[in-house]
Parts: structure tokens; sequence; C-alpha cells
């Protein structure tokens, strides 16, 4: 009799730690400063934010996104905004669109990543925005030459976040690897991914700040390495 109690009691602490671990999932987020002035940013700010697993810091203009796989979005956004406390703050989390390489014959993952990461805007129209999400919905089922793309190209993850009107998009690619090299991968042979790209273009425009005709721009990584934990 001890010996089933000792057995249920192991299996209820295993349940316990299981739930907790499942509540604990560590996600992809994007946390995005907009400035008042590019040149306000304290880098340095982001040395104290540890355990959140952040794995890129980078700008454009007078933005920055802080790039990180946690399982407290809302913290390190809180976090972010106590040090920002004049800067607009936004939160993107739980990406709509998710490529990763379970998707190609070749499954192998990369040790190390380098993350590119872009952004743009949707158009205002609500009804051309739900034909946006439509398509990233289905794409997989009705598209598939996109994500084959994706898998030639040697591309880990590619995510697609949106809050309100603003996309960001996340290309991971092996290590040392150069993005203008591979992204024309997913078009070689593949004609089906160059009717994708020319679909998705009405769908989509500059944010804030961008020149006539520019939509999706570049976060660059800041100089000071020593603010990623």
């Amino acid at each position: 009799m001890k010996t089933k109690l000792n057995w249920v009691f192991s299996l209820l602490i295993a349940s316990i730690f299981t739930v907790n671990v499942m509540a604990q999932a560590v996600k992809p987020a994007i946390v995005e400063i907009i400035g008042k002035k590019s040149s306000a940013f304290k880098f340095g700010a982001f040395a104290d934010i540890k355990g959140y697993g952040i794995t890129d810091i980078k700008q454009w203009h007078n933005r920055v996104v802080v790039f990180a796989n946690t399982a407290k979005p809302d913290e390190l956004k809180g976090r972010i905004m106590k040090d920002f406390p004049e800067d607009k703050i936004i939160l993107f989390e739980n990406p709509f669109y998710n490529f990763n390489r379970k998707y190609c014959n070749n499954k192998t993952v990369a040790k190390q990543w380098d993350n590119i990461i872009l952004s743009a805007n949707l158009v205002a129209d609500t009804k051309l925005q739900e034909q946006y999400l439509n398509y990233h919905a289905t794409q997989f089922q009705k598209w598939p030459e996109v994500s084959q793309g994706f898998c030639n190209a040697n591309f880990q993850q590619l995510l697609v976040f949106k809050n309100g009107r603003q996309l960001m998009l996340v290309i991971s690619i092996p290590k040392g690897e150069s993005l203008d090299k591979l992204n024309p991968l997913t078009t070689k042979n593949n004609p089906r991914v160059n009717d994708w790209n020319n679909l998705m273009k009405k769908y989509q425009q500059g944010i804030e700040g961008t020149k006539k005709g520019e939509v999706w721009v570049f976060f660059k990584n800041v100089d000071n390495k020593k603010i990623i934990e």
C-alpha cells in the first residue's frame, strides 16, 4: 500500500511539474521602442535586463527592437517601459506565421543563428488585412512552394508578428551566412514564390519614416554588443 501511495505521489508531483513547465513555455517575442530621437537611446540600460532570453537588439532610425525567447514577454515589456518612460513601447508576441525546418525534407537545424528583423505596415483597409492573414493561415496548404523556397534557402525559421497594422518579420539563417546570398534560392526554379511576393505587395506599405516606395525596412545591429546577456 505504501509503495502504491508513493507511486501516486510521484505521479502527482510529475504532473504538477509538467503543468508548470507548460505554463512557463518559452516563446519568441519582440519589444519595440519608438523614441523621440534616435540619439536618445541609452543602450547600456539593456545590460541590466537579465533572465528574459534576449538574443538581438537592433535599430532603425528612432526605433529599437529587442528580440527575445521568453516565457515572460509582458514582464520584459514592463521592464523596458521603466527604462524608457517617455518612449512608445510596443509588444509583438504570438506570431501568426511560423515557418521552421519541420516543413523541410532536410530537417537539420543549425546550432547557431543570425536573426534578420524587418518591419512594414499593412494597408489601412481592414478587408485587405483579413485577406493577408488568411493567405498566411493557408499558405502551407495552398502555396507549399513558398515554404519549399525557404527550405531551399536554408532558412531556420521565419516568423511574422502583428500589432495593429504593423508587422514584424524575423528571418533566421545559419550564423555567418548572408541573406543576400540565401534569399535568391527561395525563387530559384520556383516561380510560384515570385507570384506570392507580387501578390503580397498590395497588402503592405512602409512604416512611418520610410521613403516613397519603401516598404520593408531592415533593423541593424547596434554597435555595443555587451548589452546582450
